[in-house]
């Protein structure tokens, strides 16, 4: 039986939030076209549900980030396992994580983009989950980005979501007072009992600015934003002299395509704040030392991970969205293949 590829093919550019019909499922030929010299075929295991992903389906024209050409797959991170190669350096077999699509099998040019391997003894949702891109960005967002010290102030947004649950735990394994900010009664009490964060405020039934002024009365030292926003506006008003924000993402205004509120520029000058973006893949050469230490600090319950996995590939789209309306709790993964919980 000849092998098929269903594949989600981006048809329009959304307006606002994402819907279902913006995208269409079809057959692709990525299993069985030809390979070309230097090229490998994956059947895709598992991908990540990111809310970058949302920026990448706007119009061209925006110069920090790809725009995906309409009546082509949806780009996405993917861990794959290699069933045909062009390329001795991914030999059949072989487990890798890299960019990839909503697709369940993919031919990929590792010369464009060389994907990694996954190491023996970990499963492909461990590598993609809890010790993934949003783990990653977490960590050197935090640590290399911020530069917590002992006794400092550490406040996250969006802490109970994949990447910022990272963050605010990650801070306190360094020894920093942690507050979380996250939605719901529910997510609050996870920071607080689970991930042992010192104070969560829910900011869907509390003034923020408030909070942040009840517990942080010397300020805020760190600032790790997910969000943007009326969120960012309550943090700069209360940071701390010399405090460090570290721009992680903007997911409040992913879908609404307006501008950035305004921002008191001159608290960040009057207070000696620093505000820093940063890109996962500025520190690529460090990512296999940071894979194996947020590995270890998962294993040894030093740090609580969550994996919301989703199947069924024909829902993939209804997933994505999870990512915006809160229905998420954890890393939020599509599963393709059972095989993606395979060690070897």
């Amino acid at each position: 039986m000849a092998l098929t590829s269903r594949q989600w093919l981006l048809r329009k550019r959304p307006e606002g939030l994402f819907r279902l019909d913006d995208v269409e499922l079809v057959e692709g030929d990525q299993a069985t076209r030809a390979l070309r010299q230097g090229e490998i075929r994956v059947r895709n295991l598992l991908i990540l549900f990111a809310p970058t992903t949302r920026n990448w389906m706007e119009a061209p024209g925006n110069s920090l980030y790809p725009s995906i050409p309409l009546d082509t797959p949806v780009r996405a991170l993917a861990a794959s396992r290699v069933v045909e190669s062009q390329d001795s350096r991914y030999p059949v077999g072989s487990r890798i994580v890299g960019m990839s699509c909503w697709s369940e099998y993919d031919i990929l040019d590792p010369s464009q983009s060389p994907p990694q391997h996954i190491p023996e003894g970990l499963t492909a949702i461990e590598v993609v989950g809890m010790a993934g891109l949003n783990s990653l960005t977490a960590y050197f967002g935090l640590l290399r980005v911020g530069q917590p010290r002992a006794g400092e102030t550490l406040v996250v947004s969006a802490a109970a979501g994949s990447t910022g649950s990272v963050a605010a735990q990650l801070g306190r394994v360094k020894g920093c007072r942690v507050i979380g900010i996250a939605g719901g009664a529910q997510k609050c009490a996870w920071l607080v009992e689970s991930c042992r964060l010192d104070a969560a405020i829910d900011y869907q039934t509390e003034d923020v600015s408030a909070a942040l002024k009840a517990h942080c009365p010397d300020g805020i030292d760190i600032y790790y934003d997910n969000v943007g926003g009326t969120i960012l506006e309550a943090a700069v008003e209360n940071m701390a002299r010399f405090g460090r924000i570290v721009l992680c993402g903007q997911i409040a205004g992913y879908n609404d395509g307006q501008p950035a509120p305004h921002l008191n520029m001159m608290r960040l000058i009057y207070g000696s704040i620093r505000m820093q973006g940063f890109l996962c893949s500025d520190y690529r050469s460090e990512m296999p030392a940071a894979t194996s230490e947020l590995i270890s600090l998962v294993r040894s319950g030093e740090i609580v991970s969550r994996q919301d996995i989703r199947s069924g590939f024909e829902n993939v789209p209804r997933h994505f969205n999870a990512l915006f309306d809160g229905g998420n709790q954890g890393t939020l993964l599509g599963l393709i293949d059972d095989d993606a919980y395979s060690a070897a």
